[in-house]
C-alpha cells in the first residue's frame, strides 16, 4: 500500500516554490526546477504532491516506455504491436532517482537474462524510459555524480534518449518533468549544469510565528488521521488540479508579442547572463503563467515578476571597467610650490631616498644573526636562557583572512583501484558504482562486464558444445568493468606559526586560505590536516577531517610566536602523513609547507653534530623517498637583498614545486593546491 503524500494545497508558505512547480507542470518547456535551501523546508514535500495535481494520462496497458497512445509516430514496438489494445488512464509517473544508481539502470542498455537465455538481443528500458510523461525527482542532485546529471539534464533538454553502447543503437522519447533539490552546504552545481534548469528557487524556512506555529498543527493532523486530512484539503486539490488542466488546454494559444520578446531579451542582457537559454526559458514560463490566469497574451510586468526564476542562478558579476588615465599635466599650469599637498609629496620622497642609515628599518629577528648565508652551513642557535629569545614569547592570534570560491581542482588519473568517495579526483573505483568506461580482465571483483563477455565468447561458439544457455560461457570469456567515480583527497598544511609569521599579516592571509579551501573540500569530500610548528616543538591544530566548524575554530585559536622548529614540523606532518598511507595505502596525500625555512630549534639539540637546518634538511631528504607524497614549499621569506634562499634548498631537499611570494594571499595558495593536483 503506498504511503499517503501530503497535499500540495496544505504545504504553509513557499509560494515561489509552488509557483515554480507549477510552472514547469503546466509547460515542461520551462525547462524543470531545482529547489535550494536548507533543510526541513518541504523541498521534498512539494515535488512529491505536485503529482497528485497533474492530469492523467493515458497508456497502454504493458508499455515499458509509458508512449502516447495519441502520438503512433513515438510508439515503442510493444505498442505498435499492441494496437488493438485500448489505452487506459492512470497517474502519471514519480520516479525517484537513487544517488548510487548506475548508468545502464538510468540510461537503460541490452537485456543481458533474455540474451543469456535466449540469444536474443532486446532493449531494457531505463528509469529514463519510465518517468516519460511524468516527474523524475533527483534528491540532493548537487550529491550526483556528474556523467549521471549529463545525461539526464541532456534528455530532459532534448526529450529523447539516444542510447549508444553494448551493440545496441536505440532512442525513446523521455519528455519528463525534471525535479531537483539541493542543500547549498553540500557543494553547488557547475554552472553548466545550473544552466540546464529552467526554473531555479532558494526556500528558507518560514519566520512568522504564526505561521510556524500553524505548519506544526496541520502536520500534526496529517500525521494523526491522513486520510481525514486529505479529504480536507480535497476540495482544493481538485480546484488546482482543474485550473492546471484549464491552463495546458490554453497553452499552445498564449502569444507573445515582439515588444515584449524585446523586453526578454533586454532584461537578460542586463542581468549579464550566457548565452540564449535564459531568453527561452523565461519566454516559457511566462507563457505558463499566462495561461494559469486564464490570459492569452504576455505583458512586460508578467516577465518581470517572474524573471528571478529564471535569471536568479545565471547572473554573472560582470567586472567594472578599468579607471580612466590620469589627466596629462596642462605645461601652461605649473603647479604652486607653495601647494600643501606638494610639500606632502616632496617629504615623502625625501624620505624614500634617505640612507638607510637615516631611517633605519624595524630590527631583524633575534635568531636572524644565527641564520648563514646559502653556502654556508648554519650557526648554532642561541642557548633556549639567552635573553634575545624573550621576544619570541610574546604570542599573538590573528584573525581568519578573507574567504574565496576555490577553482575547480583535481589530481591525474591512474590505474590503480581506489574505495572510497568524494567529488574531487577521478580515480578507478574497486567498488560497483561509477560510470562503466570499459572491460577488463577477471580479477574477481564480481562486477561482470556480460556485454564484453559475450563479445568474447562470440567466435567460439560453433566448435562448443551447447548447454542450457543460447551462449556457452568458459572462465576465460569472463570480463570484469572497469568503472570510474571521483574521490576525496588528502590535505596536509604544514604552518610555520613562529613570530615572524605574524609580520605583514601573513598569518591572517594563511587562515583565510585555509578556511577556503576547508570550506570547499567539505564540498567536495576532501579531508584537510592542519599542523603548526613553533617554540620548542609542533602540533596537530587539525587532524584530517571534514568539518568546516571545527576546523574554523581551531584556525581561529591557532597562535602565532616563538622560534621555529621546523625539523618537529617535519616529522610531525611525516607521521601523520604515515598514519593517513596506513589507513589507505592508496591515497595520495599532498603536504603544503609554508614557512621562510629559518629552522632554529633542533629535535636533538647538537649532540651528533647537527645545526637545526641541517637536521631539517635531513629530515626532508628521508621524507622525499615516498613517491605517494607530494610537496610543495611556498617561501614567505621577504625578497630583498638579506635573502637567505634557506627555503629553496628545503624543496630541493623534498623534491617539492618551490614557489615565492611576496605576501601569502590566499589565491597563491590555491594555485599550488591546483598545480600540484
Amino acid at each position: 500500500m503506498a504511503k499517503p503524500l501530503y497535499p500540495f494545497v496544505a504545504i504553509s508558505g513557499q509560494d515561489d516554490l509552488k509557483e515554480a512547480l507549477l510552472i514547469t507542470a503546466v509547460n515542461p518547456a520551462s525547462g524543470g526546477v531545482l529547489i535550494r535551501g536548507e533543510k526541513g523546508t518541504a523541498k521534498s514535500t512539494a515535488a512529491r504532491g505536485l503529482i497528485e495535481i497533474l492530469p492523467q494520462i493515458k497508456v497502454r496497458p504493458g508499455c515499458p516506455y509509458t508512449c502516447d497512445p495519441d502520438y503512433p509516430l513515438e510508439e515503442c514496438d510493444y505498442c505498435k504491436s499492441h494496437e488493438d489494445v485500448a489505452p487506459v488512464l492512470r497517474n502519471r509517473p514519480f520516479l525517484t532517482l537513487p544517488l548510487n544508481a548506475t548508468e545502464d539502470r538510468v540510461t537503460g542498455g541490452l537485456d543481458f537474462e533474455v540474451a543469456l537465455s535466449t540469444g536474443e538481443r532486446r532493449n531494457a528500458p531505463g528509469l529514463l524510459a519510465a518517468a516519460h510523461r511524468g516527474i523524475l525527482y533527483i534528491d540532493e542532485v548537487n550529491l550526483l555524480d556528474d556523467h549521471l546529471v549529463d545525461v539526464i539534464l541532456d534528455a530532459a533538454s532534448s526529450g529523447w534518449n539516444i542510447l549508444e553502447r553494448e551493440g545496441i543503437s536505440m532512442g525513446h522519447p523521455a519528455r519528463f518533468i525534471l525535479v531537483g533539490t539541493m542543500n547549498p552546504e553540500e557543494g553547488d552545481l557547475r554552472p553548466q549544469f545550473l544552466d540546464r534548469f529552467g526554473l531555479s528557487v532558494t526556500v528558507e524556512g518560514v519566520k512568522d510565528h504564526e505561521a510556524r506555529v500553524d505548519l506544526m498543527l496541520r502536520r500534526e493532523e496529517f500525521d494523526s488521521d491522513p486520510g481525514a486530512f486529505r479529504e480536507k484539503y480535497a476540495p482544493q486539490t481538485e480546484a488546482l488540479r482543474y485550473k492546471l488542466k484549464e491552463a495546458k488546454r490554453i497553452l499552445p494559444s498564449v502569444r507573445i508579442s515582439s515588444r515584449v520578446k524585446n523586453f526578454i531579451a533586454a532584461l537578460c542582457a542586463e542581468n549579464h547572463v550566457a548565452g540564449h537559454r535564459a531568453d527561452l526559458f523565461l519566454a516559457e514560463a511566462a507563457k505558463a503563467v499566462a495561461a494559469l490566469g486564464g490570459f492569452f497574451d504576455v505583458d512586460e510586468e508578467l516577465v518581470l515578476r517572474i524573471s528571478p526564476l529564471v535569471l536568479a542562478h545565471r547572473r554573472r558579476d560582470v567586472a567594472p571597467p578599468p579607471p580612466p588615465p590620469p589627466p596629462q599635466p596642462q605645461e601652461e599650469e605649473p603647479q604652486d610650490p607653495e601647494d600643501p599637498k606638494d610639500e606632502e609629496k616632496k617629504d615623502e620622497d625625501q624620505k624614500d631616498n634617505e640612507p638607510q642609515e637615516e631611517n633605519p628599518p624595524p630590527p631583524p629577528p633575534p635568531d636572524s644573526d644565527n641564520t648563514p648565508e646559502p653556502d654556508e652551513s648554519p650557526a648554532p642557535e642561541p642557548p633556549e636562557n639567552n635573553r634575545q629569545d624573550e621576544g619570541y614569547a610574546q604570542e599573538e592570534i590573528f584573525a581568519i583572512g578573507d574567504t574565496f570560491q576555490v577553482r575547480k581542482m583535481e589530481t591525474a588519473k591512474d590505474r590503480l583501484r581506489r574505495r572510497g568517495s568524494g567529488r574531487r579526483s577521478r580515480s578507478r573505483a574497486s567498488q560497483k558504482q561509477g560510470r562503466y568506461v570499459k572491460s577488463g580482465p577477471n580479477l574477481g571483483q564480481g562486477d561482470i562486464a556480460l556485454d564484453a563477455t559475450l563479445r568474447a565468447a562470440a567466435p567460439y561458439q560453433i566448435s562448443r558444445e551447447r548447454r542450457d544457455l543460447a551462449i556457452t560461457l568458459e572462465m576465460s570469456d569472463i570480463r570484469e568493468r572497469i568503472r570510474e567515480k571521483k574521490m576525496g583527497n588528502h590535505l596536509f598544511f604544514m604552518v610555520d606559526a613562529s613570530g615572524s609569521m605574524g609580520a605583514r599579516g601573513r598569518m591572517t592571509a594563511s587562515k583565510g586560505a585555509i578556511m577556503s579551501l576547508l570550506l570547499d573540500a567539505y564540498q567536495k569530500r576532501d579531508q584537510v590536516a592542519l599542523i603548526s610548528f613553533r617554540r620548542q616543538g609542533a602540533t596537530v591544530n587539525l587532524p584530517l577531517t571534514t568539518s568546516v566548524d571545527m576546523a574554523g575554530k581551531l584556525l581561529a585559536e591557532m597562535p602565532v610566536g616563538g622560534r621555529t622548529p621546523l625539523s618537529a614540523g617535519l616529522s610531525t606532518t611525516h607521521r601523520e602523513v604515515r598514519n593517513a598511507l596506513i589507513k589507505n595505502p592508496l591515497a595520495r596525500p599532498i603536504v603544503i609547507l609554508i614557512t621562510d625555512g629559518r629552522g632554529n630549534v633542533s629535535l636533538e639539540g647538537e649532540s651528533k653534530g647537527l645545526a637545526p637546518f641541517e637536521e631539517a634538511l635531513k629530515l626532508a631528504r628521508a621524507m622525499s623517498t615516498d613517491d605517494r607524497v607530494k610537496y610543495a614549499v611556498v617561501d614567505t621569506e621577504e625578497p630583498g637583498v638579506m635573502n637567505f634562499g634557506l627555503a629553496v634548498r628545503l624543496a630541493e631537499a623534498l623534491g617539492a614545486e618551490y614557489f615565492r611570494t611576496e605576501d601569502l594571499k590566499a589565491q597563491t595558495l590555491v594555485d599550488i593546491v591546483r598545480q600540484q593536483m
